[in-house]
């Protein structure tokens, strides 16, 4: 074929397509019914039950509304089972606005530092300008969200209840985006023009009082001390009284946050198994205790560590990219959900590998498996998924995942490291290597 379109091409290609009765059938339901609807296979629901044969008992479906908090809320609905168990409750959310506040105050001072220190950089360079693209959005990964729960702890829900912003951050993220790339045009503009360190650092000290009153306007400020009430499941009352939100964590979360890994599969021919990486520029809290690292593993020993813990009874926080083959209505995730190669007439033929160099795929949301059906030799046939899209996506809230979506799919686990094996863990404890920002395995879920 020769580079320009020609008629003659466009008479070939409609020729081809009317040869076929079955085009004219696929565009007539397509153009009324939409793609996936046309698409939508009839016997998921009869190929993947929603029963498992092992199913740890999680809380309450939740919402994470018109945000990306999916990271946070994953994260929470693991921690909160520790806090239900320990005070003997049929249900708890922990609060998804407190470290909202936290992960905006500190990714606008992590966004300013990367700004003092690039200033040697065009403003045209890649670096400055992926900075510049998305300053202050909503996703995030485990590792963004430990070190802000290790600074400033959690509360419950009735501490610090959901704001109009934080449930729907966009107009937020709007206007902080706005502030913070006014900051970064003043603190260029103003090295450019000779101005010491010393005096950057008073800009950003008061740009970043700037962001706190915007942040504290818009979802309240966070409590320093709290007393908390509630009842348990026999309708006893409860009180936690007088409390900080780093003890409230101590003591009813318990976590020993240093014994939890992240574990991923990324089969790309950069990135070799029993390695470890880390992504630059990637964080929230700058200096933080727990910077981003990662295990990669081959998808087979992402499946036997999730079984793992869920055999000792604890549910497995994951990140994939959730939009892939999912019927959100009804809840699945499976290869199958739609029949797109018959409608369509093609082949959809890239391998995990391929999706991830070419930018077709990459983690775009987290979750929590909370139970896998195995079959006779110990083999997963599916999983059971707890999503924070409320109750009313898939059924009551949870999906099924099939395990062959599971494989292709999923890119990240987190798991206590006691989970490992003495070759993984061994393997973790190697300095990682460091991706460029922009690497699919520095995408953060929303």
């Amino acid at each position: 074929m020769k580079k320009r379109l020609t008629q003659q091409d466009l008479i070939r290609f409609d020729s081809s397509f009317t040869s076929k009765k079955e085009h004219i059938v696929a565009m007539n339901a397509a153009t009324s019914n939409g793609l996936c609807n046309a698409a939508r296979n009839v016997n998921v629901a009869r190929n993947n039950p929603m029963e498992y044969s092992i199913d740890v008992e999680s809380g309450k479906v939740c919402n994470q509304k018109a945000s990306g908090r999916c990271w946070m809320f994953a994260s929470l609905n693991v921690m909160r089972l520790d806090v239900m168990k320990k005070l003997n409750l049929e249900n708890m959310e922990l609060s998804q606005t407190y470290p909202l506040f936290y992960d905006k105050l500190e990714r606008s001072n992590y966004f300013l530092e990367n700004i003092i220190a690039t200033l040697d950089e065009e403003t045209d360079s890649r670096v400055v300008h992926h900075f510049l693209t998305d300053p202050i959005g909503d996703g995030g990964q485990w590792d963004m969200f430990r070190s802000i729960v290790a600074k400033y702890g959690v509360v419950p829900k009735d501490v610090m209840p959901e704001t109009e912003n934080s449930s729907a951050t966009r107009e937020l993220n709007t206007y902080l985006a706005k502030k913070l790339r006014e900051f970064a045009c003043n603190l260029r503009e103003a090295y450019s023009a000779g101005k010491k360190n010393a005096d950057l650092r008073t800009m950003k000290e008061s740009m970043m009082n700037t962001v706190y009153r915007m942040l504290a306007i818009t979802l309240g400020k966070p409590p320093v001390r709290f007393t908390w009430e509630t009842r348990d499941k026999d309708k006893n009352f409860v009180k936690v009284e007088d409390i900080t939100p780093q003890d409230f964590f101590k003591q009813y979360v318990g976590w020993d946050l240093g014994k939890y890994v992240t574990v991923i599969n990324a089969p790309t021919a950069d990135k070799e198994y029993y390695k470890t990486f880390t992504v630059q520029y990637l964080g929230s809290v700058y200096e933080g205790e727990y910077p981003v690292k990662y295990l990669n593993l081959p998808m087979d020993e992402l499946r036997a560590l999730t079984i793992k813990q869920l055999k000792d009874g604890k549910v497995v926080w994951f990140g994939s990219d959730v939009g892939q083959f999912s019927n959100r209505k009804t809840g699945y995730l499976t290869l199958d959900a739609y029949d797109m190669q018959s409608l369509l007439d093609t082949e959809f033929g890239m391998n995990k590998a391929q999706r991830l160099d070419y930018c077709e795929s990459l983690m775009t949301h987290a979750m929590v498996i909370t139970g896998v059906d195995l079959d006779g030799s110990g083999k997963p046939l599916r999983w059971k998924v707890e999503n924070s899209w409320g109750k009313d996506v898939g059924r009551d809230g949870y999906y099924v995942m099939s395990d062959e979506w599971f494989g292709e799919f999923a890119y990240q686990i987190l798991l206590e490291k006691k989970y490992l094996t003495k070759k993984q863990a061994k393997a973790f404890e190697q300095e990682p290597i460091e991706l460029k920002p922009w690497d699919p395995m520095g995408s953060l879920a929303l």
